[in-house]
């Protein structure tokens, strides 16, 4: 019962074979053997139990999909013995996939026609905050193996067993948001190729693919991201040469005083929350590891898997939008078709067709971007209460699917701005979630967890210091944050007037993290736990 190697078991910890679980919905359960209910809420799990026994339809289910390679298991504890999967390389190039997109070429293409950059302050930016924003994403990777628990289900650990139902719905946000996002860039580049094809239909392809690969779950969806990087590189090394050769890059001198410093902030803003933006999934692909898996082995495949494809996507990106400034077919093409414009004019010229059919293989990189939005969108709606973990995850990836194609077919022509600046709001939830959780784990936890209590709220933290930090985080990010919709008053004093410089990332983790310190400790000399 329970892990010793990395992190020690609390001394009250509880053992499932002593704790009698209590029936549920109607059915009874076994000490030894665990619930025979097809889903449990409010008992501690016993690993080993898939949950897909009994006659119920839920069991039903999942025994007919299973027989067809779709995995089965939701938010369920994977048992030690099912983490059997001992190939690193595949935590590597599961995040290598993820990042070689075209999306992160987009973040590091707005240093200059958004934030009027030079190009060596926007190079360094990129380097450094992305080296800052994935490491999170790294630390929480090696948690997967030791817990066996999905992310969001670890995060009952800091935030308790109910609090943790406010972040699970910022994720689904998230995770909706910017898939939502992503498939509308894709289908731009296919309509950018051939305009015969309207935006909602590039939308249903890259979507219906993306739900063919997370529909079968952990396996599948780490066989496509362990080859997809593949020709996307291509692709990404071909534009380096064409652009390369056509001359047109341009060293761009970087500015000085205020406003360079509120650009560089916001910038850097953008850069960090698409790098650490992964946090909130990190060990859902990583949970059926070996428990004994190297720490740091994982950790560093986990962040040379990040860095490698975010900071050349990103730089390779801010080389070609320096040409905006002095050649105007660059210019015209991103300020009529975006990413995809501007990618047309290093490509077209040059290759002709063979350049339009690289255009379309970039959009289709767009379905290794969001194959982790989609596959952890549901184990955050399983999360949320047991009628929703009733319903199976291959269920959920069906539905998230509709749902962001709800909002990308009319967003393509009507919204897309507005979405696209809603998520970067949001986006900063990610650095009060780590501010929370960091703190959590070596302050109060001190890196001893009770692996037997993860579905047990009497036992797990009460949660309320976690909100209040978080609303706390809450307040830091809107006094900081410099965005489109509002520029808060911390913010404003940065940089140019009118423009500002953000710091809400900076500000939301600050706040959440002292808050979190001084609440969590009257909370556990009150509660005890």
């Amino acid at each position: 019962m329970g892990l010793r190697n990395e992190y020690e078991v609390e001394s009250h910890s509880t053992d499932p074979e002593k704790v009698p679980l209590p029936a549920y919905g109607g059915l009874t359960s076994d000490p030894e053997k665990g619930p025979t209910s097809a889903y449990v809420d409010e008992a501690p799990a016993v690993p080993g139990e898939v949950f897909v026994t009994g006659d119920t339809l839920y069991a039903r289910m999942q025994r007919t999909v299973s027989k067809f390679g779709v995995e089965p298991r939701g938010i369920e504890r994977v048992p030690e013995n099912e983490r059997t999967d001992t190939n690193l390389r595949k935590v590597g190039t599961m995040w290598l996939s993820a990042n070689m997109v075209v999306s992160s070429f987009a973040i590091g293409a707005l240093a200059i026609p958004v934030f009027s950059l030079g190009f060596v302050d926007s190079l360094l930016t990129i380097f450094f905050i992305n080296c800052l924003g994935i490491t999170p994403v790294a630390f929480f990777s090696t948690f997967g193996p030791r817990f066996g628990l999905r992310q969001m289900v670890l995060s009952r650990y800091f935030f308790g067993f109910y609090g943790v139902k406010i972040i699970a719905c910022f994720n689904v946000l998230a995770c909706v948001g910017w898939s939502a996002v992503n498939v509308i860039v894709g289908a731009q580049l296919i309509n950018a190729v051939n305009t015969n094809v309207p935006g909602y239909a590039g939308i249903i392809i890259i979507a219906a693919a993306t739900w063919l690969v997370t529909v079968f779950g952990y396996k599948v969806v780490h066989h496509y991201e362990a080859w997809s990087w593949i020709p996307s590189t291509i692709i990404f090394l071909i534009v380096l040469g064409e652009f390369a050769h056509s001359g047109q890059f341009s060293n761009l001198p970087m500015q000085v005083g205020t406003s360079e410093a509120g650009s560089i902030l916001s910038f850097a803003a953008s850069v960090f929350g698409f790098a650490t933006g992964w946090t909130s999934y990190a060990a859902d692909y990583t949970v059926y590891q070996p428990v004994n898996v190297s720490r740091v082995k994982t950790f560093a495949w986990t962040w040379g898997g990040l860095i490698i494809p975010l900071a050349f996507t990103e730089m390779l990106g801010l080389a070609v939008a320096t040409a905006t400034i002095n050649n105007q077919d660059y210019a015209n093409g991103y300020d009529q078709s975006g990413i995809g414009g501007l990618l047309a004019a290093v490509l077209f010229p040059p290759l002709g067709r063979f350049g339009q059919f690289c255009l379309i293989i970039l959009a289709l990189s767009i379905i290794a971007n969001n194959c982790p939005n989609i596959y952890s969108l549901t184990f955050s709606l399983q999360l949320m209460t047991h009628y929703t973990q009733a319903v199976p995850r291959f269920i959920w990836t069906f539905i998230g699917t509709l749902v962001y194609c709800a909002i990308a077919i009319p967003g393509y022509s009507h919204f897309e701005s507005v979405l696209e600046n809603f998520m970067l709001l949001i986006g900063y939830w990610l650095a009060i979630y780590e501010g929370i959780s960091l703190t959590e784990h070596f302050i109060f936890k001190k890196r001893v967890y009770d692996i037997a209590i993860w579905n047990s709220p009497a036992l797990l933290p009460p949660g309320a210091a976690a909100v209040l930090a978080f609303c706390f985080g809450v307040f830091g990010a809107v006094m900081g944050m410099a965005q489109v919709w509002f520029i808060g008053p911390i913010g404003r004093r940065i940089g140019t007037p009118g423009y500002g410089g953000d710091v809400g990332f900076e500000l939301a983790f600050a706040f959440s993290a002292i808050a979190m310190c001084v609440l969590r400790t009257f909370e556990k000399r009150h509660f005890g736990r």
